[in-house]
């Protein structure tokens, strides 16, 4: 009741009331309340990774890979992740609770990196032991060991390539004594097949069995 007579008191030095006021000024600029309540947002601060991704509570996000080694502000609102460089939305992700999981948008990849997208792991490990038993062992320690999936399929397809340049055969005893000496990477995969190192254990293998004899002294003789 005081609120009503006061909206009606008139003013003292301009025509009108305080409701005539309201009414001619602020009443036509109103618009309606929004349908959903306003959403208080997370803000952080991160850096884009050399695998394009940057870090929000243990999950892993893609943005676009030209901004590797920038600074983004990251915005959470509700179920949505928000990515800005220089205030322009750059990324945007459903989130996600999976500790130590990527989601990765295939557009913000390099075009070699969409490219190995068609290669699922089942499909490299597939076409790894057809070459053998050594090469599937270094493609499947390929994508167990590193600590991105991309990381994995690059080094499988570099394998891939050795075929074309060498051969199956060659690949799979250059695997074989990678497995041996316990480094089975693209590089020490690269170097035996350079260095013919993959030929001298196919020699010693079709050497034949050692012979054994009476007559012939083992190596425990001249100990």
């Amino acid at each position: 009741m005081l609120l009503a007579d006061l909206n009606e008191r008139p003013f003292k030095k301009l025509p009108g009331c305080r409701r005539s006021a309201f009414e001619q000024l602020d009443a036509p600029a109103l618009r309606p309340l929004p349908a959903k309540r306003f959403a208080i947002g997370r803000w952080k601060s991160a850096k884009v990774n050399i695998d394009y991704h940057i870090e929000f509570d243990a999950h892993y996000y893609s943005v676009p890979h030209r901004l590797v080694g920038t600074r983004l502000e990251v915005r959470v609102i509700g179920e949505l992740l928000e990515c800005f460089a220089s205030n322009q939305r750059v990324a945007c992700h459903a989130l996600s609770r999976v500790r130590g999981g990527f989601t990765t948008a295939a557009d913000h990849m390099p075009a070699s990196h969409r490219a190995h997208r068609e290669w699922t792991p089942a499909k490299l490990v597939d076409w790894a032991q057809r070459i053998g038993v050594s090469t599937a062992a270094v493609v499947t320690w390929q994508l167990d060991h590193r600590p991105h999936p991309e990381q994995g399929y690059r080094a499988c397809l570099g394998l891939l390539a050795l075929v074309r340049r060498y051969s199956a055969e060659r690949l799979e005893a250059a695997c074989t004594r990678a497995m041996a000496i316990r480094a089975p990477t693209l590089r020490s995969v690269t170097n035996i097949l350079s260095s013919g190192l993959d030929r001298q254990a196919s020699q010693r293998a079709s050497a034949g069995p050692v012979i054994e004899h009476e007559n012939v002294r083992g190596p425990d003789y001249y100990h």
